[in-house]
């Protein structure tokens, strides 16, 4: 058995690439919380607004959700930016484990650069970076660099998750 796991970080770090994979190497099944944002939020970003908590938090309810409904395991690509929301994602999935995909904003924004047509505009990657609270000692997540290939990334989760061997090889 697995718990749930969330993949986060900015706008262009790799969340949904990374967690596609996480779920195939886990055996567990993958969702992507862009997918589960309102029209209204999708149309916001689309316009190069940035999101605030009004926005965030319905948005949250429907990924803690996702999340508590896969207590088996499951992996959800989120951006998660602040502590309060992944907070927030325990409270409603108590064991919820967290991956911040972290890079620097030149990657990030190369990275968000070969991606076009995906609502979320380059424009917006400051206020991403700006909102970002990285996971703290005490939550127990993982952070690893994304200047790496997807399966290196991969990887190095397994290696360093504290879930059984079994589970992740």
């Amino acid at each position: 058995m697995t718990r749930p796991l969330v993949v986060m970080g900015v706008s262009g770090s790799g969340k949904s690439t990374v967690a596609a994979a996480l779920s195939q190497r886990l055996r567990v099944p993958y969702a992507d919380a862009d997918d589960l944002h309102p029209e209204a939020n999708v149309a916001k970003m689309s316009r190069g607004e940035a999101l605030d908590d009004a926005d965030r938090w319905p948005w949250l309810e429907v990924v803690g959700a996702w999340l508590a409904d896969h207590p088996g395991g499951g992996v959800m690509a989120c951006s998660a930016l602040r502590r309060t929301y992944r907070d927030h994602l325990r409270h409603l999935c108590p064991d919820v484990e967290f991956v911040h995909l972290e890079g620097d904003p030149d990657t990030i924004r190369r990275r968000q650069a070969s991606r076009p047509g995906h609502f979320m505009p380059a424009s917006l990657l400051s206020s991403q970076f700006a909102t970002l609270e990285p996971l703290a000692p005490d939550e127990g997540g993982i952070t690893i660099d994304v200047a790496q290939s997807v399966d290196a990334i991969v990887d190095e989760y397994v290696a360093r998750s504290d879930q059984s061997p079994e589970d992740v090889r």
